[in-house]
C-alpha cells in the first residue's frame, strides 16, 4: 500500500526502509533529509485517496504542529497515524478534532529502537476499527509476527507504550543495580562473561540483557568511555501519574524514575542536607568541598 512518512531519524528512516523491502510504496517528508516531499502539501499530492500519512517525530510541539497541518490539508477518510511517544490524553484529543473534520486518526505505540529495521517493531494500535484496518498492511510489515496487536479504543496504543516504557525503566534500574553491586565487590568478576552466560537457561535473561552484553563487548567491562547520565523521555513520569490517579502503587517504577534524577546532579543538594543535619546533632565530620575533589582526583593528572 501507499504511505507517507513524515519524520526520516533513527526510527522514521528505518521503517521506511523495512516498509520498502516489504513492498509498500512509501511517500517522505522531513526537512533535515532528502525526502520526496519538500512540503506536507506536496506529500498529500503524492498519495492516492484515501491516503495514510504516519508521523514519526518527537512527541511534544512538533507533533502537534504537524497533526494541526495534516487535518488541515487532509480530506475525509484519510488516516493520521501517531507513532511518537506521545501523551495519550494528547491523542485522545486528536482523535476527537481528526472526527470532526471526517479525518481518521489512530495512535501506534512503538517498540524495537534501531533493531527495528532488522527485526521489526513492536506495535500497540489504539483507535477505531476501520482506521486501524485501512492501516493494517502497514502494521504487518513493521511487526515481527505476533508482535502487533489493536489494543483499544482511541489513546489505548500510547497508553500501553506508556506502561510499557514505565516497565522498562524498572528492569533497567535492576539490572543496573546488580551489576554495580557485583562490580564493587572484591571478587574481581568478568562483568561481560556474567552477563552472557545468563542470556542463556538464566530466568533474569531478556533482550535487555542481550544488549548489556554487547555494551561491555563494545565499550569495555567498566564503561569507562560512557557517562552515568541517564535522560527520561516523559513515559516513566505519565505512568506514576497515573497509578496515582488509579491508587495503583508502583514502588519500582517510581525508583527507577528517581534514580535517573540522581544521575544527572554532579553532586546532590539533599546529600549536602543530610551531612549538615549528622553534623549538627551528632559532632558527625563533614567533608569540604576541597578535600572531596583533592580524593576524587586522577593521581597521573
Amino acid at each position: 500500500m501507499q504511505l507517507g512518512m513524515i519524520g526520516l531519524g533513527r526510527m522514521g528512516g528505518n521503517m521506511t526502509k523495512r516498509l520498502e523491502e516489504h513492498g509498500h510504496d512509501v511517500k517522505t517528508y522531513d526537512p533535515q533529509v532528502e525526502s520526496t516531499a519538500g512540503t506536507l502539501e506536496e506529500l498529500r499530492d503524492q498519495l492516492d485517496t484515501p491516503r495514510t500519512f504516519w508521523m514519526m517525530v518527537p512527541a511534544g510541539k512538533i507533533t502537534e504542529e504537524t497533526f494541526q497541518t495534516l487535518i488541515a490539508i487532509s480530506d475525509k477518510g484519510d488516516v493520521i497515524v501517531d507513532g511518537g511517544n506521545s501523551n495519550f490524553h494528547d491523542s485522545q484529543r486528536r482523535y476527537a478534532e481528526a472526527a470532526e473534520r471526517g479525518v481518521k486518526f489512530v495512535d501506534a505505540g512503538v517498540s524495537g529502537g534501531i533493531w527495528g529495521l532488522e527485526v521489526g517493531y513492536c506495535l500497540m494500535v489504539g483507535g477505531d476499527a476501520d482506521a486501524v484496518q485501512q492501516a493494517e498492511p502497514v502494521f504487518l510489515a513493521l511487526a515481527p509476527d505476533d508482535g502487533y496487536a489493536h489494543v483499544g479504543a482511541s489513546g489505548a496504543g500510547h497508553f500501553t507504550k506508556m506502561v510499557h516504557n514505565g516497565i522498562e525503566y524498572g528492569l533497567m534500574q535492576a539490572y543496573a543495580e546488580g551489576f554495580e553491586v557485583m562490580e564493587k565487590s572484591g571478587f574481581d568478576l568478568d562483568l561481560h562473561e556474567i552477563a552472557g552466560i545468563w542470556r542463556y537457561g538464566s530466568v533474569v535473561r531478556s533482550w535487555l540483557l542481550e544488549l548489556l552484553h554487547a555494551a561491555f563487548e563494545k565499550e569495555g567491562k567498566d564503561l569507562e568511555k560512557i557517562r552515568g547520565y541517564v535522560e527520561d523521555s516523559g513515559e516513566g513520569r505519565w505512568t506514576i501519574a497515573e497509578a496515582i490517579a488509579e491508587d495503583v502503587p508502583v514502588p519500582v517504577i517510581s525508583a527507577a524514575l528517581f534514580a535517573r534524577f540522581a544521575s544527572r546532579q554532579e553532586e546532590s543538594f539533599a546529600a549536602k542536607v543530610n551531612a549538615a543535619l549528622r553534623n549538627q546533632f551528632g559532632g558527625h565530620a563533614v567533608q569540604a568541598v576541597e578535600t572531596a575533589k583533592a580524593q576524587t582526583q586522577d593521581p597521573r593528572a
